[in-house]
């Protein structure tokens, strides 16, 4: 029989997205769903109505839920159920204005958090189990967690909703995205999530509860994001805290590298693009680099290497490193166009190079959709010098596009660039080892003196690029329906 799923998460893209976090929750929905024989389109997925949420104007006015709730004077509390029909899975809105209608995901606009949110995603947790308690017709077989906000869940299901019928006998699954954010809520804050030291689920005396941890343990099975930064992880470098309790798990915990939605990505049919283009027919991305430069204030005559780089501007990601490197690949002949907003120290730094260099340096500090898709294509290469990287997917889109990234040998970027210099005419790109600024100029003057030299190699580079297969509905969503089989069998035997 097909399984049922239900995802828990604060993002999903388009309707609520920071990162990568809300693409890969819409992507791999819509993968799962239209695997007929493993789901039959029996994937929902439990997110807040956020106040910028957009509601299609046809959507009915849901349905009413009381919710139990110990922020409430009378223990419970009323919310909304608003199910949108999505593509290829269904949209299930927690509609609590209290809790989401505000300006803010996670925090209000001048940067932190809300001191609530523990709360918050409680409540959202509290009501997908109880729409999906209420649904005996198709129980659940699957409860999908991506992340802290949803961790809650695992802890509920255990308690109060143990002995529920429905709820007993779902297997949970968690989804580390980001272990660097583990939802910690103090001892004083426990009474919003209902908890508190000593109740049998927070021991006694502790100064608060991990919330990731506790779902870590409760879960019958967690996976991250791509097989490397699941080694990665067990290590106390990368496991942020958390690598003894994922060793733990032992063969409970794995690596499942994201997909990409390459029906969104696609430089055959992107509208954003100046000119489409595929692998049998790049004459069109000679129009896109143009087409660039042009909207950069760039001289769209020079063939001086263009490299781009999106995200976040955090040392995370390595902007700094960018930023401290520039000098010496402004020297060798190159040009930067970056987009991303962030941290003022590095962003300060970019805009001083930018400033100085206008013809050679492009700072886009926005969040722009149609710019990222022109810098994916019109660049000659594209950067990911990550400290660590869980996955990201810029790194396969620019290998969709034709561009060669230029990535450090970590995580999920480790598992998906094939670096040329290693395997000459075999790579897909160029991987570097030390996060420093000489090892990323290394590279990059390693990149650009392969495409000087052009030929067969460089050609060779490209094709093998944009061959690669990153497709959600044959790469990564079979592995998560394995993940699902072995939950289920795990928590069925249990009783």
């Amino acid at each position: 029989m097909p399984l049922r799923v239900a995802f828990i998460a604060a993002e999903c893209e388009p309707w609520a997205k920071t990162g990568g976090l809300g693409d890969v929750v819409d992507a791999l929905a819509r993968a799962l769903g239209e695997l007929p024989a493993a789901t039959d389109g029996l994937v929902d997925v439990f997110l807040p109505r956020y106040r910028a949420v957009p509601v299609p104007p046809d959507t009915g006015p849901g349905r009413k839920l009381r919710v139990p709730d110990p922020g409430s004077l009378d223990g419970a509390t009323d919310v909304t159920i608003v199910d949108v029909a999505a593509n290829g899975y269904r949209l299930r809105l927690v509609d609590a204005p209290e809790a989401f209608d505000r300006d803010g995901f996670y925090g209000p606009p001048g940067g932190g958090d809300f001191a609530d949110n523990a709360h918050r995603f409680g409540l959202l947790c509290r009501a997908a189990l109880e729409v999906l308690r209420l649904e005996t017709d198709r129980p659940v077989d699957v409860i999908h967690l991506h992340d802290w906000h949803s961790c809650p869940a695992a802890v509920y299901r255990d308690r109060p909703f143990g002995d529920d019928p429905v709820l007993k006998r779902a297997a949970i699954v968690l989804t580390l995205h980001n272990l660097a954010y583990h939802g910690w809520t103090p001892a004083e804050d426990l009474s919003q999530l209902g908890l508190a030291p000593g109740d049998g689920i927070v021991r006694r005396g502790a100064d608060g509860l991990d919330l990731l941890a506790t779902g870590i343990e409760r879960a019958e099975m967690v996976n991250t994001v791509s097989p490397g930064y699941a080694r990665e992880s067990l290590t106390p470098e990368f496991g942020f805290g958390l690598d003894r309790a994922l060793r733990a798990k032992g063969d409970r915990y794995r690596g499942i590298l994201n997909g990409l939605d390459t029906t969104v990505w696609n430089p055959a049919t992107d509208t954003d693009l100046a000119a489409t283009y595929g692998p049998d027919d790049l004459s069109g991305k000679a129009a896109c680099r143009a087409d660039l430069l042009t909207r950069l204030g760039f001289d769209a005559t020079d063939d001086a290497p263009v490299l781009g780089m999106i995200g976040r501007l955090d040392p995370q990601k390595g902007f700094d490193l960018l930023a401290d490197a520039a000098p010496r690949l402004l020297a060798a002949g190159a040009r930067l166009a970056v987009q991303g907003s962030g941290d003022p120290k590095i962003a300060a730094a970019l805009r001083s190079l930018a400033a100085a260099r206008p013809d050679r340096v492009a700072l886009v500090e926005r969040f722009d959709r149609a710019m990222a898709r022109r810098i994916y294509a019109g660049a000659d290469f594209f950067l990911m010098p990550s400290r660590f990287e869980p996955c990201g997917t810029g790194q396969m889109i620019s290998l969709r596009y034709g561009t060669p990234p230029i990535v450090r040998r970590t995580g999920g970027l480790a598992d998906s660039v094939v670096d040329e210099i290693r395997g000459p005419g075999e790579g897909t790109g160029f991987a570097f080892d030390a996060a420093t600024p000489a090892a990323l100029a290394e590279a990059c003057e390693a990149a650009m003196a392969m495409r000087a030299a052009g030929g067969p190699a460089w050609k060779g580079l490209i094709a093998r690029g944009m061959a690669v297969d990153f497709d959600w509905h044959t790469s990564s969503a079979p592995q998560y329906v394995e993940l699902y089989e072995r939950a289920i069998a795990l928590r069925r035997a249990k009783g």
